[in-house]
C-alpha cells in the first residue's frame, strides 16, 4: 500500500471512509483542547471530511494536508468556496479565507509552510498508515506542529480479521509515538456500530495528547 493506493481510492470514488457529518468525538470533545475562537486547528490526511465545515462554523481557523487533488477539489466545491491555489516546491495550497489545504505528501510539509497549529484532529491519518510509516509519520507530526495538543482517534481489533487500513492501534503503540511529548488520556473507548466490512468487533477510541501549552484566544 502506497501513494497509488489512496490516488485510486479517490479517482475510483471509493471513499467508505469519507463520513457526511462531522466526526461525534470532535463534536464533543474538542474543548478539551483548550482553543480559543480563531485559533487553528490541522487535520492531517484530511480527505473532503466534514469536519472542516464545522470547525468553520465554530469560528476556527483550519490547515489541512492531503494527497489526492481531488479529495481537495470536492471539499472546496462542497465549501462552495473558490480557492487561490498556489504552486510550492513539492506541494500545492488550496487557500481560502479561514482554510488552508496542503496537496500532495505529507512529509513534504514543513513547519515553516504549515504555519502556526494551536491544536490538531488526527481522526484517519495515523490508523491508515502501515506500522513502518507511523513512527516517522508521529515524528513527523509534532515536528511541523510544534507537538500542539491533538485529539488521536485509533481503533482496537483483531488484525488477524483484517489486514488494514484502518489499522488497529494499541494504547503501547499510541504511549510508543506520543508520550515523550504529551500526557495521554483516553476520553473515549466504545464498540464501532456495524464494525469494519470484514470485522465486527471494532473499538474506537479517542486520544487527549495533552501538553502544558496554555492556548490564547
Amino acid at each position: 500500500m502506497d501513494a497509488d493506493f489512496w490516488q485510486q481510492m479517490w479517482n475510483d470514488g471509493d471513499i467508505g471512509f469519507h463520513k457526511s457529518e462531522a466526526h461525534p468525538l470532535l463534536v464533543e470533545h474538542l474543548p478539551r483542547l483548550g482553543l480559543g475562537r480563531g485559533s487553528r486547528v490541522f487535520i492531517p490526511l484530511c480527505g473532503k471530511t466534514r469536519d472542516i465545515a464545522w470547525l468553520l462554523s465554530q469560528r476556527y481557523r483550519v490547515a489541512g494536508a492531503e494527497l489526492s487533488e481531488i479529495a481537495v477539489q470536492q471539499l472546496f466545491e462542497e465549501l462552495g468556496v473558490a480557492p487561490e491555489i498556489e504552486e510550492l516546491d513539492q506541494l500545492k495550497a488550496y487557500r481560502a479565507e479561514g482554510v488552508d489545504i496542503f496537496v500532495g505528501d505529507i512529509f513534504q510539509l514543513t513547519q515553516e509552510l504549515l504555519g502556526p497549529v494551536h491544536g490538531l484532529f488526527d481522526r484517519g491519518a495515523l490508523v491508515a498508515l502501515p506500522p513502518e510509516v507511523r513512527v516517522a509519520y508521529a515524528k513527523h507530526l509534532m515536528a511541523i506542529t510544534a507537538s500542539a495538543p491533538q485529539l488521536l482517534v485509533t481503533f482496537l481489533y483483531d488484525q488477524s480479521e483484517m489486514s488494514g487500513p484502518p489499522f488497529s492501534i494499541t494504547e503501547t503503540e499510541v504511549a510508543g509515538h506520543y508520550q515523550s511529548a504529551y500526557q495521554l488520556s483516553l476520553l473515549a473507548s466504545d464498540d464501532l456500530k456495524g464494525g469494519f466490512k470484514n470485522c465486527s468487533a471494532v473499538k474506537e477510541e479517542l486520544w487527549l495528547l495533552g501538553t502544558d501549552l496554555k492556548i490564547s484566544a
